[in-house]
């Protein structure tokens, strides 16, 4: 396999469409007779709808409908299942019922001629409510159930009482919101009993099924789109309330509709990062071995469904530790139902624990990196299994070395530069090397160039280019002479865009899809009249697009070949699924984050000014992208660590921070200078590529290493993030 195309900064495939405006994305497209959709959405966060009055806005010009509950066309429930392939974001349908759950559910939905009418008409429904007091904070009595994982190993409590070292705190994040740059979207028409849907997903073909389910057609009469995503971070893998609206409105009223997410809805009605509550007890030897870890956490989730944020998954492999216990518990708040964001469980999970590493290493007088070096685990001791590849020490070290770690001081605030004051943080970075199936069609075409098509995705992180890569890496030919498919649910079934998995689930089976064509096309050059009539197949081979006798030097064109017999194509196809070495080994990514931070207490400024990431994630398929997720992840983290949380008024369960003036994001000031390191060592075991998933682990961690370089620069530990001024200044 000629794989000099792997590893390139190749530009991304679909780039040029982007910056030109060729992209169409879902609400981008414009059919005829359009109607369109507003939401009008409770203002209350807790209690039943007394009464809706919808005649001004039935009297408004260009209305069409207003639909509510008891006044909804007919949908009906999907088993939401993630492992049958029909999960949506909230499990409630829309207007099922009279009652109220969060701020921001829709309560009606108008529709009109235009988006202005029925925005206008939107303003002129009454609704008259029953109010009861919400649950929206934490409070002393909130209820808890116990879910997920709560494991252990060896006796973790018992262990922590009679360690020489101790530490015991509790960690707290806020609830953060996705909000990419697209905001939730979709475009519905149905053509008889068949509908079409352009929409904003991470999962074309969960969302077809899902739709299929709840509309009650057939599968194969739903068809889902979406050829262009403006990111979701996880906020688009499931489908949300108004794809289904647009969907049940299309069908009643025989005429395409389109409804979008207004910016201010993104933060209540579409999912979100739930606040965590994260009490982590270390033991340890007086040399820094640990011997206890237990790790509790409670995640909120809604009255509507049971989310779970998974603090504890990277904590029972990071480190090595005999006796180790999790235990995972969520409470019910009147907020909307959460949902996985970029790296769910491990960005809070990893960040309450690298906190308390860095606390633990401050009790011990020892280096923060000579501890996290001490308790590099050999084999996964949560599954007794041998890792496929574990390249921690090395993470550390070569981040150490490039940082300069080596110069910093251990006391708070002994580094300074003129008025400010340095704080270097460190932390490890963790998240599972996932690969699951996948299917896809590979097509030589009459003009010599291969198609490859897969029911995946692209929401920006570069799987278009990834998968011209792989059918380039088997053919030779140049990256800009293969066609990617993808964004629809009717081509051969491909993986959602989550879990950092698609590139290591993707990249095999177009791999096994391109060899099949391959092997059609070598069967055509050696059939009769064929160029290579009478030649033994097994002495061709191909090398830069062309197909080669080696024995003889001669060659020809893959189109060459197929005029030569007349051929119009040749397809191949395939289904790969887990990695053969599934159950022998443990798959995961590892790296670290080396932090500086600088304090201004005149102006009481605190910013990111410098960061190092070193990252094992296995062969780097093209380095342009790579760093890209990289960097994006780590403006992200500084978004986690120092500026992003969602603030509930308690009195009305209200979101207060539901716009960009109030929800603060990282901006280009806020950018630190980057420096990104990949070990680049293949797993071999995952896949033929080695490759690796790495958007996720990118922020795993980075959160914990900026907090503990604000304690190093400030000498204050602060444990709920985000790390705000006032909180400094306390």
């Amino acid at each position: 396999m000629a794989t000099s195309v792997i590893g390139q900064a190749v530009n991304r495939v679909d780039g040029r469409k982007k910056v030109t405006g060729g992209a169409d994305y879902a609400v981008d497209h414009d059919l005829d007779r359009m109607v369109y959709g507003y939401g009008v959405a409770s203002t209350i966060a807790n209690g039943r709808i007394r009464s809706i009055d919808s005649r001004a806005a039935m009297a408004a010009e260009g209305v069409l409908a207003v639909y509510c509950p008891g006044h909804a066309p007919k949908m009906y429930r999907t088993a939401n299942s993630f492992e049958g392939g029909s999960k949506i974001g909230e499990n409630r349908l829309p207007f099922a019922d009279d009652q109220v759950y969060y701020a921001g559910q829709f309560v009606a939905l108008v529709l009109a001629e235009t988006f202005e009418q029925a925005r206008y008409a939107a303003n002129l429904v009454k609704v008259s409510y029953e109010e009861r007091p919400p649950l929206v904070n934490w409070t002393g009595n909130m209820k808890t159930e116990r879910v997920g994982d709560n494991s252990k190993r060896g006796d973790p409590l018992q262990a922590f009482a009679q360690a020489p070292v101790q530490h015991d705190a509790t960690y707290w994040t806020p609830a953060e919101v996705h909000n990419p740059m697209e905001m939730h979207g979709a475009v519905a028409v149905w053509r008889g009993d068949r509908l079409t849907v352009y929409s904003s997903t991470q999962g074309v073909v969960v969302e077809r099924n899902a739709l299929a389910q709840i509309m009650g057609v057939p599968t194969e009469n739903v068809t889902l789109l979406s050829p262009y995503i403006g990111s979701g971070f996880g906020g688009k893998l499931f489908m949300w309330p108004q794809t289904i609206l647009a969907a049940a409105a299309a069908r009643e009223l025989q005429r395409p509709v389109k409804f979008s997410v207004t910016r201010a809805l993104m933060f209540t009605t579409v999912g979100h990062r739930p606040a965590t509550k994260q009490r982590v007890r270390l033991g340890a030897t007086q040399d820094g071995k640990l011997v206890a870890v237990q790790h509790d956490s409670v995640s909120q989730t809604s009255f509507v469904d049971n989310y779970l944020e998974n603090c504890g998954e990277a904590t029972k492999s990071l480190y090595s530790c005999k006796d180790l216990g999790l235990s995972h518990a969520v409470t019910r708040v009147n907020r909307g139902t959460p949902t996985p964001m970029r790296a769910p469980g491990a960005a809070p999970g990893l960040f309450a624990l690298e906190s308390a590493m860095d606390e633990l290493a401050v009790r011990l007088k020892m280096d923060p990196v000579a501890l996290r070096l001490k308790n590099i685990p050999e084999t996964d001791e949560s599954r007794g299994r041998p890792w496929s590849g574990n390249h921690m020490k090395e993470c550390l070290q070569t981040g150490a070395e490039r940082f300069g770690w080596a110069k910093r001081t251990p006391e708070p605030g002994s580094m300074r530069d003129g008025k400010e004051i340095l704080g270097w943080g460190v932390a490890a970075c963790s998240w599972p090397a996932g690969r699951g199936g996948a299917s896809v069609k590979a097509e030589i075409l009459a003009d010599g160039k291969l198609r490859v098509s897969s029911a995946t995705q692209d929401i920006g992180t570069g799987t278009y280019t990834v998968m011209a890569q792989a059918a380039s890496a088997v053919t030779g030919l140049p990256v800009d002479r293969i066609e990617v498919r993808i964004g629809d649910a009717s081509l051969p079934p491909g993986p959602m865009s989550g879990g950092s998995q698609v590139t290591a689930t993707i990249m095999p089976a177009v791999a096994e899809a391109t060899r099949q064509a391959l092997e059609h096309l070598m069967r055509a050059a050696t059939a009769e009249g064929g160029i290579f009539q009478g030649v033994d197949p097994k002495v061709l081979y191909v090398e830069q697009g062309y197909v080669i006798d080696k024995t003889s030097g001669k060659q020809a064109t893959f189109a060459q070949i197929l005029q030569a017999v007349n051929v119009a194509g040749l397809e191949g196809r395939a289904t790969t699924g887990r990695s053969p070495d599934a159950d022998k080994y443990s798959f995961r990514a590892f790296g670290a984050h080396f932090v500086e931070v600088r304090w201004d207490p005149g102006i009481s400024r605190i910013r990111v000014a410098r960061t190092t990431s070193v990252l094992d994630a296995g062969t780097i398929v093209n380095a342009k992208t790579a760093r890209n997720q990289i960097a994006g992840a780590v403006i992200m983290g500084t978004g986690m660590a120092l500026l992003e949380q969602s603030v509930y008024d308690e009195r009305t369960g209200r979101v207060v921070t539901d716009n960009f003036a109030d929800y603060i994001v990282p901006v280009h000031a806020d950018a630190p200078v980057m420096d990104v390191t990949f070990l680049n060592i293949p797993d071999l075991h995952l896949n033929e590529f080695g490759v690796r998933g790495i958007g996720e682990l990118g922020l795993t961690g980075f959160a914990a290493a900026a907090a503990n370089a604000v304690y190093h620069a400030t000498g204050k530990r602060v444990r709920d993030l985000p790390i705000t001024m006032d909180k400094l200044m306390a």
